[in-house]
């Protein structure tokens, strides 16, 4: 009897822990990892988008090649359409 009790008692702990660790997972560690990814998909971005600008300064326009297609960026000045 004392054996089953034993028994029982490690299950249910061992239940705790896992449960405890799914919540630090979910509270903890996944916001977390979610921030830093963010943080680095924003850097990413400013620097994809400062060397286009940096581009469309030296040479007036920026070629981005999309499959077999070209994309080329230049810059609107809508006082000059007038």
């Amino acid at each position: 009897m004392a054996n089953k009790q034993g028994v029982l008692i490690t299950i249910l702990v061992l239940v705790i822990v896992i449960l405890a660790g799914i919540l630090a997972y979910v509270f903890l560690v996944r916001p977390t990892l979610t921030g830093y990814v963010v943080d680095r998909q924003i850097e990413g971005y400013n620097i994809c988008l400062s060397s286009i600008v940096s581009q469309v300064q030296q040479n007036g326009f920026v070629q981005i090649p999309i499959g077999n297609q070209t994309l080329y960026l230049a810059p609107f000045n809508p006082q000059q359409t007038q």
